[in-house]
């Protein structure tokens, strides 16, 4: 039916490039936005380096399209205000390919310290060399084989043979000295110093392999009375300097043991102390010397038994005892033998103490087994009970010793 209108006509057929162009231009819209926004953006006043470009004329687009910015600063102000400075972003660093890259070093080392670092190792190789040497040279003295032969063989006398080993082993542990070694053994009779003084040279000969370097001289025997001082101090002299001159060329200490030398004249006295003094050659300089001697032994006595109440008690075996007042005894009988010869002033002295009654049963029993004869206890404490003894504080100390063990273990 018609009423006047007309019909709708049929729909028309679609453009295909509509749908292509119609994105085109929108973008083409939003890049020109774009541009215009960077365009104002550069036209403000103090951005950037266009910031001159506000004093001159502006293009009527940008002063028609520039939006106004409200601040509370006036116009001066806005002119001396300083621009703002764009941060320079950092490039990074190009290099070509046909060039070589390097990593950066590390801090070099200077070469003084590998120079202190050998230094030390030196000095270290060094060190440890002079104690291997000064090891080697006490092993080849066997102190401790020494100190347990006297230990064994001497009885009543630990003080002193510990003193005695002690002194060798300083001396012994460096090959150059200044001076020689003296040791001075004094007591009373019967006390044992000769006995160590037999016992040091048969050591010294088995350790040092040459009879040669050990000396020993008894005064009695090589300069009795008739015989004149001076010939026995010449013959002393050559004597020592024969066994000092051996024991240089073989690079060994000699052992010098003299004995009785409370009987030896002023002039031999003389020369022992001569041989010690530093202006000698060096090879004087390197020898132990031991002077085995009765001078000081009433001193002794007088001591022990004056402080027998003080004495640590020993018992058979020989623990304890002299140590007690060892340096106190030691200076008396130092100041009283300096008084006699200077000799004595530059001598290590080692009193050797009184024995009590069990060292002489103990000296009974090794006389008695020495001699083949069983060491019976019961035997051997008869025996020591026939000798002589000071009887101080409920201790029994022995006038002669061990003196006279041999003469009545021949009796059996």
């Amino acid at each position: 039916m018609d009423h006047g209108q007309p019909s709708p006509s049929p729909a028309a057929p679609r453009d295909p490039c509509a749908c292509v162009i119609a994105p085109v231009r929108a973008v083409l819209r939003l890049r020109r936005r774009v541009c215009l926004l960077r365009k104002r953006r550069l036209l403000l006043p103090g951005v950037g380096s266009t910031a001159a470009a506000d004093t001159g004329p502006r293009t009527p687009l940008a002063g028609k399209d520039q939006p106004r910015i409200f601040t509370f600063d006036g116009t001066t102000q806005l002119a001396s205000r300083a621009p703002r400075k764009r941060r320079r972003r950092s490039r990074i660093v190009l290099y070509p390919e046909s060039s070589r890259k390097y990593l950066p070093r590390p801090e070099r080392r200077s070469r003084a310290q590998h120079c202190l670092l050998l230094l030390v190792a030196i000095v270290g190789f060094q060190v440890l060399n002079a104690i291997e040497n000064l090891d080697d040279n006490a092993l080849r003295y066997d102190l401790d084989g020494l100190e347990k032969a006297l230990q064994r063989a001497v009885f009543g006398q630990p003080a002193a043979v510990g003193r005695i080993v002690a002194l060798l082993r300083d001396y012994l542990a460096t090959h150059v000295h200044s001076r020689p070694l003296l040791l001075a053994l004094h007591g009373p009779s019967g006390v044992g110093k000769s006995h160590v003084g037999r016992l040091l040279a048969r050591h010294f000969r088995a350790v040092l392999e040459d009879g040669a370097l050990v000396l020993q001289y008894h005064a009695r025997h090589h300069c009795p009375e008739p015989r004149a001082a001076q010939a026995c101090r010449e013959e002393l002299a050559w004597l020592v300097a024969d066994v000092v001159a051996r024991a240089e060329a073989e690079e060994k200490t000699p052992l010098l043991v003299l004995d009785d030398v409370e009987t030896m004249p002023p002039a031999l006295l003389d020369e022992v102390h001569s041989l010690l003094q530093p202006q000698r050659s060096h090879q004087f300089h390197s020898a132990i010397y031991v002077l085995l001697s009765r001078a000081g032994g009433g001193e002794v006595t007088r001591f022990v038994l004056q402080n027998a109440s003080r004495v640590l008690p020993r018992g058979p075996g020989g623990e304890g005892g002299g140590a007690w007042a060892e340096e106190e005894l030691r200076a008396s009988l130092q100041a009283f033998l300096v008084r006699e010869h200077p000799l004595w002033r530059v001598a290590a002295i080692v009193p050797f103490l009184l024995l009590e009654k069990w060292d002489v049963v103990s000296c009974f029993r090794e006389e008695m087994a020495g001699e083949g004869f069983f060491p019976e206890q019961a035997q051997a404490e008869r025996l020591a009970a026939q000798l002589s003894y000071y009887r101080v504080s409920g201790r029994e100390y022995a006038v002669t010793g061990c003196k006279p063990v041999v003469a009545q273990v021949n009796l059996l």
